[in-house]
């Protein structure tokens, strides 16, 4: 079994040479979706924090524990996550943590207070914290090994364009309704992103699980 064969489980060398297909070309669209509502949400916390402090009666110390929750549950959340994210197929996985993450930015959209706002992005960073990983995975799963470099940074446009288009945009919706609006439209788009990866992304078992099916198969036939 060659290093061709491992890399490239689901694709052809015609599809190498002639790049992506159509299908590939939607899950690219659909991964950079994902990783642009993720990285947002991480990202949006701060520029509003002049809007939060004073909406929530808050001081700066209790904003930057609402900011680093994020970061520590998340860090949590991977750590976990590493026992046992390839035992499950990368969709449902994807989904998962995608629902959760849409769940706890509910939660900040929403929250009248402090304390629901802190526990929403405690939720959204044990959910969200694991997404980008998975992403990741997809891409190594789906895609040949001369085609990653590409896809990946494709994907990764998701940080520029959260920075670009993202972050102004939210400030636009705070200054202009609340800050409350700026995570509702969030929430918004990751419902949209959730509905394309259920009906647009087909079924995906981890490369490894995959081959010891094959080799299992071979053995028995």
């Amino acid at each position: 079994m060659t290093e061709q064969t491992l890399t490239a489980p689901i694709d052809d060398r015609q599809e190498i040479s002639r790049g992506f297909s159509r299908y590939q070309s939607i899950r690219v669209a659909l991964l950079a979706l994902v990783q642009f509502t993720i990285i947002i949400d991480f990202m949006i916390m701060s520029p509003l924090g002049a809007i939060i402090m004073p909406a929530l009666d808050i001081s700066a110390a209790q904003f930057g524990v609402a900011v680093s929750a994020y970061a520590f549950s998340a860090g949590i959340s991977g750590v976990l996550a590493a026992g046992f994210a390839d035992r499950f197929d990368r969709k449902q996985l994807l989904l998962f943590f995608y629902v959760g993450f849409t769940l706890g930015t509910t939660l900040c959209a929403f929250a009248p207070n402090y304390h629901l706002l802190l526990l929403g992005r405690i939720v959204t960073g044990l959910f969200g914290g694991v997404i980008g990983s998975v992403v990741l995975a997809i891409v190594t799963d789906l895609f040949a090994l001369q085609l990653r470099g590409r896809v990946m940074g494709f994907v990764q446009t998701a940080f520029a364009a959260s920075q670009v288009l993202g972050i102004p945009a939210g400030l636009f919706l705070s200054n202009h309704w609340n800050w409350h609006v700026a995570f509702g439209a969030l929430v918004g788009l990751s419902i949209a992103g959730m509905a394309a990866v259920l009906f647009l992304m087909r079924e995906n078992m981890p490369t490894n699980i995959k081959m010891l099916t094959r080799i299992a198969t071979v053995k028995l036939t």
